[in-house]
């Protein structure tokens, strides 16, 4: 269900990778979400530092949203960059299993698995040492 990947990096240095990546992948970065500056200023602390991306493919997302679009409810993607115990993941929560959970249509399933095989790519150079990530941006994506 979930693919979360524990990185060396502090919590800027992996967000900055993680954009790379995502723009690798020809996805795009819709926003970002500091769980921890916005509930600060709500008068609430959390500790640990936690970003959330909403991430899309709009090509991936038209193919599901043109084929159901109540759908467009567990979009866009999200992947994370957060502190726990100390230890700066990278992660996300896997689109198949979501959309197993939604829907029966094998069409919808396929674009599925293909989306998350790409955020698997996504969080896994992200998290790599900067030697093997940059080996890894260099190497065209599948």
């Amino acid at each position: 269900m979930y693919h979360i990947v524990p990185t060396a990096k502090n919590v800027d240095e992996a967000c900055s990778d993680l954009e790379a990546a995502v723009r690798k992948h020809e996805f795009g970065v819709l926003h970002v979400y500091d769980l921890k500056e916005t509930l600060a200023k709500k008068g609430y602390a959390l500790e640990p530092q936690c970003r959330i991306f909403e991430v899309c493919n709009p090509q991936q997302a038209t193919r599901v949203l043109q084929r159901d679009i109540r759908v467009n409810m567990a979009l866009p993607c999200r992947i994370s960059v957060f502190e726990d115990a100390g230890v700066t993941k990278i992660g996300a929560i896997l689109p198949a299993e979501i959309l197993r959970a939604l829907s029966h249509d094998r069409e919808l399933a396929d674009v599925a698995e293909t989306v998350q095989t790409t955020i698997k790519a996504i969080v896994d150079e992200a998290a790599a040492p900067a030697d093997t990530r940059t080996a890894l941006l260099q190497r065209p994506a599948p």
